[in-house]
C-alpha cells in the first residue's frame, strides 16, 4: 500500500501531517505535481514532477495507483478515477470518497462549474482551519492503522 499526494494544491499544513505519518508508520508515499515540491529528507517520502499542463500529474496519479493504495486530493474527477481503480481517496478536509458518494459530488462540482463558467461568482472553499487538519489527521491515522 502507498499513498499518492496530488501536491499541485495540496495545502502545507496536510503535506506535514502525511510526511509525519509517512516516518511513523514507514509508508511510503510519493507526491506527484506538475512543479518542484520540497520534501523532508526520508526514505519514505518522494516528489515526482511532471510536466505542465492540464491534468498530466493527475493522469500520472492514475497511471501508478494500485487497488487499496490511498490517493490525497480535492479534485473530485481524480477521486472518482482513483476509486474507478480501486483505490480510497481523502480530501484535505478528511472527508472520505466513496462509491456511495463520488457520483453526487462529481454532479455537484459540474453544477457548480457550470455557474462559475456564466458568470456567477459562486466563491471559493473556505479556508482549511484546526478542525480539517484534525479530521483529516484521523482519518489518515485510521487507514494506516487499518492496512499494518
Amino acid at each position: 500500500m502507498k499513498i499518492w499526494v496530488d501536491a499541485d494544491a495540496c495545502p502545507n499544513a496536510i503535506k506535514d501531517i502525511i510526511f509525519r505519518a509517512a516516518n511513523r508508520t514507514q509508508t511510503y508515499i510519493t507526491l506527484i505535481a506538475n512543479q518542484y515540491i520540497s520534501t523532508p529528507p526520508s526514505k519514505f517520502i518522494k516528489s515526482i514532477q511532471v510536466q505542465q499542463g492540464f491534468d498530466v500529474a493527475d493522469d500520472e496519479i492514475v497511471k501508478r495507483i494500485k487497488p487499496n493504495d490511498l490517493v490525497v486530493t480535492a479534485d473530485i474527477p481524480l477521486a472518482s478515477d482513483a476509486i474507478a481503480k480501486g483505490a480510497l481517496a481523502l480530501n484535505p478536509r478528511g472527508d472520505l470518497y466513496t462509491n456511495e458518494n463520488i457520483k453526487s459530488r462529481l454532479q455537484m462540482r459540474n453544477f457548480m462549474e457550470t455557474l462559475r463558467s456564466s458568470g456567477v461568482n459562486t466563491g471559493g472553499p473556505k479556508a482549511l482551519n484546526h478542525k480539517d487538519r484534525e479530521k483529516f489527521a484521523n482519518c489518515l491515522d485510521k487507514f494506516l492503522q487499518h492496512d499494518n
